[in-house]
């Protein structure tokens, strides 16, 4: 299926709102369920959530009005309803790290033991991070957010976002790099 801009997907979704569901799931479910699972772990929720924001661009779809691009819309929508999810059922957080997407073929298997080796002990101290801090620093470092989104989202001070990613930061360094 060819990828359509925003408002030919708008424009399909009010003809052809059956077409406009499948165009989604075919461009963009895989990558949406990827995103989401990255923060929860957990593959049924992941999908359940994408296919809640899915369910209500369908329930929406003769007032639907996207500003953005399809792709940021989506990729929003998914990290608002995670966070919703989180929030609601009171989770403790777990992020996973990006070295395994940005493996580079050339590592030699030592370096790329080492690599994995020091991803593990990251997502470890993650996992150990108490709550707020955890989501704070995920949305920064792994979301790409800016301090002040993340302050908005969470409804925070960005003081308080800046404490979090420096906290975090500093049980990094200490448990990461310790002498042994």
């Amino acid at each position: 299926m060819e990828v359509l801009s925003t408002s030919e997907y708008s424009s399909l979704i009010k003809t052809n709102p059956e077409k406009a569901l499948e165009y989604l799931y075919s461009q963009f479910y895989n990558m949406l369920c990827n995103q989401v699972f990255r923060i929860l772990k957990d593959n049924v929720a992941a999908e359940d959530i994408v296919q809640d924001v899915f369910f209500g661009i369908w329930r929406k779809r003769d007032q639907l009005v996207i500003n953005t691009s399809l792709e940021a819309y989506l990729k929003r929508s998914c990290r608002n309803r995670t966070l919703n999810y989180i929030r609601n059922n009171h989770m403790k957080w777990e992020d996973e790290g990006l070295l395994n997407d940005q493996a580079d073929n050339s590592f030699t298997s030592d370096q790329y033991i080492d690599a994995e080796d020091l991803n593990q002990k990251i997502q470890e101290v993650i996992a150990e991070l108490p709550e707020k801090c955890g989501i704070v620093f995920s949305l920064s470092r792994f979301e790409e957010m800016s301090y002040a989104d993340i302050a908005v989202e969470l409804n925070i001070s960005v003081k308080t976002v800046e404490h979090h990613i420096s906290k975090a930061l500093r049980i990094l360094r200490e448990k990461i790099f310790k002498k042994e």
